[in-house]
């Protein structure tokens, strides 16, 4: 499928920024399902630096820095890219989840890349009750193909997609306990359940073409950023897993970037030199098949 992302994202303030640093993660990967046939970012007002880098995982860090003064500052991301459906290796899938863990794979050549990917993260922490849930799918000797497919399954049919029940403070166990949140937190629950065994997990931020209700146009900005997980597969890449939507990624799914948590690869983030009281942000994205 050949996708045309556009991201934009508006901040606007009661008084002047006189200063302004930005870092985001906006810039599609390259991969062996995804290519990517144009990109570009876009900053108004005109920065006074604009540059990118590559970070340890190998995602695409947009930086900016503004020193004229402004009251709105419009970040614009557009992409075209076209994306295959993955395809997994049905007998690397079909090892034992006990034997998917990097920490006891060294015959595996890139399960040391794996390992940093199976530890708690500063958001991501492995309370018993993450364990004991995602023990239910783990059972001895399953398939991990199999089982990492039914915690994603369960996690859908047992929590609700809720705007507003969490918020960036919310941790793994208040999403337990609420049996409520959106896609970050869904995704990142799915991590700490898989972690907690042992296993290497690894959050997604990217893109999602959505389809509007039968007989309905599409409405521009509708969509949305949107996170999944995916779980090392010893020999056979990553099996990404979206939990909020109860299917595994296919060429609907932009890829964007990757890391330990949200907080590795947020959209956009940064600093502002201001005196002013409040502030708004608006973010619109819109994914249209081409």
């Amino acid at each position: 499928m050949r996708l045309d992302v556009t991201h934009r994202t508006t901040y606007t303030y009661d008084d002047d920024v006189t200063g302004s640093y930005g870092i985001g993660y906006l810039t599609p990967r390259e991969l062996p399902w995804q290519r990517i046939e144009q990109h570009e970012v876009v900053v108004d007002p005109t920065p006074l630096d604009l540059a990118t880098d590559v970070d340890h995982y190998g995602n695409t860090a947009t930086f900016f820095q503004l020193d004229e003064a402004h009251r709105d500052l419009v970040v614009v991301a557009r992409s075209v890219v076209e994306v295959d459906v993955p395809v997994m290796d049905p007998v690397a899938l079909a090892v034992p989840w006990e034997q998917a863990r990097p920490t006891e794979r060294r015959d595996v050549p890139d399960a040391w890349r794996a390992i940093d990917l199976a530890l708690a993260s500063p958001s991501i922490d492995h309370p018993a009750a993450a364990h004991a849930y995602a023990a239910e799918s783990l059972r001895p000797g399953r398939p991990l193909g199999e089982a990492a497919l039914e915690l994603m399954h369960r996690i859908y049919a047992d929590f609700a997609y809720e705007q507003g029940a969490t918020t960036v403070t919310t941790t793994i166990s208040d999403v337990l306990e609420a049996r409520a949140g959106v896609c970050q937190d869904f995704a990142q629950l799915t991590l700490a359940c898989l972690r907690s065994h042992g296993l290497a997990a690894r959050y997604v931020s990217g893109y999602l073409a959505t389809e509007p209700p039968p007989g309905k146009e599409r409405v521009l900005g509708a969509d949305a950023t949107h996170a999944w997980a995916a779980v090392w597969v010893p020999g056979g890449g990553w099996l990404a897993l979206d939990p909020t939507n109860d299917q595994a990624a296919n060429e609907r799914y932009v890829t964007v970037a990757w890391g330990r948590e949200y907080a590795d690869v947020p959209p956009l983030k940064g600093v502002i030199f201001t005196e002013a009281k409040t502030s708004t942000l608006s973010v619109a994205v819109d994914v249209v098949p081409v």
